[in-house]
């Protein structure tokens, strides 16, 4: 099933899941901030670091099954399945968005 996604959204996951960083970096302000695992992520800079790291450890696919919007923030949760430890499981990814791009992006189960 697809649903449709905001276009900063759709590019965000489509350049996750193909690991092309720099696609994936258009996506978010230049001042963004992302929490996955716990650890903040502030700036196009960080933001490279942590995904770099991300896809030179784990493979996986991301498969958006549902969309919400509260307010400012809009929370898509996706199907991950790969060769991370807990595979398969369901994220919730919780964006905020500034003009068409990403401001903010928390990673939770």
């Amino acid at each position: 099933m697809t649903i449709p996604l905001p276009p900063a959204i759709a590019g965000y996951l489509a350049a996750d899941s193909s690991d092309d960083i720099a696609t994936l970096l258009r996506t978010f302000t230049d001042d963004a901030v992302v929490v996955d695992e716990g650890n903040t992520h502030k700036g196009h800079g960080e933001i490279a670091a942590w995904k770099t790291q991300a896809s030179t450890q784990y493979s996986y696919t991301v498969a958006p099954f549902a969309i919400h919007q509260d307010g400012d923030q809009i929370t898509v949760t996706a199907h991950l399945a790969g060769n991370f430890p807990g595979s398969p499981l369901d994220l919730r990814y919780r964006f905020a968005l500034r003009g068409d791009r990403i401001a903010a992006l928390e990673i939770a189960p």
